[in-house]
């Protein structure tokens, strides 16, 4: 929310400075995002009249100008703007003065062998603006030598300010100066509600369909207009603010938007065909919007239509064929009050933004109306002429309110401020709410955010300032704090750690996806009611998403290897699942001497820092089972799950499928994981301190056995019944070797298994030995392998 500070003025009367303006506005809840003043560097330029304009005689789009700048003698400058024209009012930079907007400091120079001492400049080169079409074309009668800052009153700082969404109240001017003269820093004008004079000509016909997405609709229409430029003050502020000035009447709209926070809506009454009716749009509608787009209407959303069309998109944007223009004589002012809801929603459905959606989805005060309409047809007669119609008023807005009662120690109860009942009562009645005797205090129309009496206490706290409210200690307890953190809390802790020490970078993606995307990974069960925006739709069944299209922006931007994680929530229909989520993509290993060209990662990355964290949270990695094919997710045949027993699964990782990754636009392979932080059983040993370190006085033995193994049987299944074989004596077995070949049977592969036995008191013996390998062979006979001969 941006405005001036002759603005602010016009409703707040106040001797304070712009910096106490800033820090108040802060202080009571408004966070000033920047103040800046056009002013500043604009010193040096000067109105100037072109008193002579003659071609270049090098250049055919070049002039060469003589310029009064109201010294004795006219100075030479070369120009190359279109509208350069002898007798013409501009903006003049003489040599040595810094040019803002092309970031210049201009020197005397030789143009195509002809001399020009200084510049005519436009709106962007003097960093006022984007419009550059041509150099400033002032009035005529524009003081030649003066300052331009001092004449076109640009000493006037501009402040940007951050709303809240739940202020919609201080989405005008007004409503921060209200804010402003309540915390002391100045006195609140009154509104002037002006008296329109009407004439007995027809009114403007309209009509309400849709009850619930346009309650009420005022609309007042005007003869005999003449659409020309807006007030110079008025542009001003506009410009000031970021917007260009279009025309009287549609600059009267968006002034008052942004001066009392209420959009309204002009029609060119010539192009409108009927009566104008608020109606939900049919199907296959289609509107060409004042943003140059066409935009597909279904009949959820609320339109202004006549019998020829959509002329409205009900508090977003209007159409381009009933928009006014320089030849319109008569028009209708809209003044109407829609849904909150129904105008979010359709804005969601379209993918369409504009400064009335956010003030009609807010929530703009359905009491100012009637008011808001007199305002706006008093402008357009006091602007452009014409004449008024009797205004037409049809439905209702919602005038309900709540009364809340109200004790004013509850400012101590919940603040813990001191803040003494008269002034409590003085905030309030200045904030605009009403109270009677015995502190039943009614909400103002314009304020949607106070329900209960915390959101009173919320006002008066902010207003006194949340500097004055005290700090004070928790309780606490006699000597040392025991921990708190829960065991989810200490195992997210420990698997991010892990995490981050295999190499990986931690990213945070929203818990909201597109309903497509969750699709693809089974389907959301959450929808928000009211979302973001159609990508941020639904609540994610999968941390995967928001990781691919993570990764995906890293390698559309260089980078050759990415390895990321992310610990967070998966949204399943029964509860919230603590999930750690990983992918790898690109280059495990960059092209080099000694290796040859790149290598791209694949499953068994995955698998082994699946491993790695698992491992770090106290997991017996070397227990747990590997099972085949992960889901639809994965590619076929290249992605496991590792589970505690059959049916509890502690993570899934895999190569992503090709599918997938052609609908997150990603080439392959991509590696994912999955970790269910949720399905870890809690430690049997639950105390803070680590079991010692304690090695064996004795050396241990190895010994190496070599199996043939049916090729369909997977060799982790086989390594794990061999280290079950005898618990006592068996501290490790791994594969150090596997092969096929001509000299094994096709159906058959070969695997070497490197044993580890520890004695415990005594060295074993040659019997010990033989008894430990027979109990291995059986073990692996279990599993179908026998010993290779």
């Amino acid at each position: 929310m941006k405005f001036t500070l002759s603005w602010l003025k016009e409703h707040l009367e106040t001797e304070a400075s712009v910096q106490e303006i800033a820090d108040t506005l802060t202080r009571i809840g408004h966070e000033v995002e920047s103040v800046h003043n056009p002013a500043d560097g604009l010193e040096a330029f000067r109105i100037a009249r072109i008193l002579t304009a003659e071609r270049h005689p090098q250049a055919d789009r070049l002039q060469i100008l003589a310029v009064d700048v109201g010294e004795s003698e006219p100075l030479q400058v070369v120009c190359g703007a279109a509208n350069a024209r002898a007798g013409l009012v501009g903006v003049f930079a003489a040599p040595g003065v810094y040019v803002p907007g092309i970031d210049v400091t201009l020197k005397i120079a030789s143009i195509r062998g002809v001399e020009s001492r200084g510049m005519m400049c436009s709106i962007r080169e003097l960093g006022l603006g984007d419009e550059h079409e041509g150099i400033l074309d002032l009035p005529h009668e524009a003081p030649v030598g003066q300052s331009y800052v001092e004449w076109a009153g640009l000493d006037d700082p501009v402040f940007d300010v951050a709303i809240t969404p739940d202020r919609q109240d201080c989405m005008g001017v007004r409503g921060l100066a209200r804010d402003l003269a309540t915390a002391g820093i100045g006195r609140l004008k009154p509104l002037a509600i002006p008296r329109v004079p009407v004439t007995d000509a027809a009114p403007a016909e309209i009509a309400i369909e849709d009850k619930e997405g346009c309650p009420a609709f005022f609309g007042q229409l005007i003869h005999g207009i003449q659409n020309g430029p807006s007030p110079e003050w008025m542009a001003r502020r506009l410009r000031a603010i970021g917007f260009r000035p279009t025309s009287a009447l549609v600059d009267i709209t968006n002034y008052i938007m942004f001066d009392l926070g209420r959009p309204l809506h002009v029609y060119d009454a010539g192009a409108i065909k009927g009566k104008l009716t608020a109606r939900k749009a049919q199907n296959n509608e289609k509107i060409e919007a004042l943003n140059g787009k066409s935009y597909d209407l279904d009949p959820s959303i609320t339109v202004i239509a006549d019998d020829q069309g959509v002329k409205n998109i009900a508090g977003i944007m209007g159409a381009e064929k009933a928009s006014v223009s320089g030849s319109t004589t008569d028009v209708i002012i809209e003044c109407a009050y829609f849904d909150p809801a129904a105008v979010s929603q359709a804005g969601q459905k379209l993918g369409l933004a504009s400064d009335a959606r956010i003030r009609f989805e807010r929530g703009v005060d359905p009491a100012f109306l009637n008011e808001g309409l007199q305002i706006a047809a008093r402008m357009v007669l006091d602007f452009c002429g014409g004449k008024a119609t009797q205004a037409v008023t049809l439905g209702e807005a919602p005038s309900a309110v709540p009364v809340i009662s109200y004790d004013p120690s509850y400012v101590t109860s919940l603040a813990a401020m001191d803040v003494a009942p008269a002034r409590q009562r003085e905030i309030l009645e200045q904030l605009g709410f009403a109270i009677d005797a015995g502190w039943r205090v009614r909400v103002p129309s314009f304020r949607r955010d106070v329900s209960v009496v915390a959101d009173i206490v919320a006002d008066i706290v902010r207003i006194e300032g949340l500097d004055n409210v005290p700090s004070t200690a928790l309780d606490r307890g006699d000597g040392v704090a025991r921990p708190i953190a829960t065991h989810g809390q200490l195992t997210e802790r420990r698997v991010r750690r892990a995490a981050a020490a295999f190499g990986m970078n931690e990213a945070v993606t929203w818990s909201f996806i597109s309903e497509k995307d969750a699709n693809i990974f089974g389907g959301a069960f959450w929808k928000l009611a009211n979302p973001i925006s159609e990508d941020m739709k639904v609540m994610r069944p999968s941390l995967l998403p928001g990781l691919l299209t993570a990764a995906k922006r890293n390698r559309d931007r260089g980078q050759s290897t990415i390895r990321l994680f992310e610990v967070g929530r998966r949204y399943l229909q029964e509860a919230e699942r603590p999930t750690l989520g990983l992918i790898f993509a690109g280059e495990r290993m960059s092209r080099d001497w000694q290796y040859g060209k790149s290598q791209n990662f694949d499953a068994y990355d995955a698998k082994t820092a699946v491993s790695a964290m698992l491992d770090s949270v106290g997991m017996p990695v070397e227990k747990l089972q590997l099972l085949g094919d992960a889901g639809d997710v994965y590619h076929p045949g290249r992605s496991g799950r590792l589970c505690l027993g059959p049916k509890n699964t502690l993570a899934v990782f895999g190569e992503i499928h090709p599918a997938i990754l052609a609908e997150f636009n990603m080439e392959g392979p991509v590696i994912g994981a999955e970790i269910f932080l949720d399905a870890l059983p809690l430690r049997k040993n639950s105390g803070q301190l680590r079991q010692p370190y304690a090695p064996s006085m004795l050396q241990p033995v190895f010994r190496d056995f070599a199996f043939l193994l049916p090729k369909d049987v997977p060799a982790a299944d086989l390594v794990r019944s061999i280290a079950g074989a005898d618990k006592n004596a068996i501290v490790e077995a791994r594969i150090f070797d596997v092969f096929t070949g001509e000299t094994i049977d096709e159906n058959e592969k070969s695997l070497g298994i490197e044993v580890m036995l520890q004695p415990a008191e005594k060295s074993f013996t040659d019997a010990e030995l033989q008894g430990i390998s027979d109990k291995i062979v059986a073990a692996a006979a279990k599993k179908g392998a026998r010993l290779r001969a």
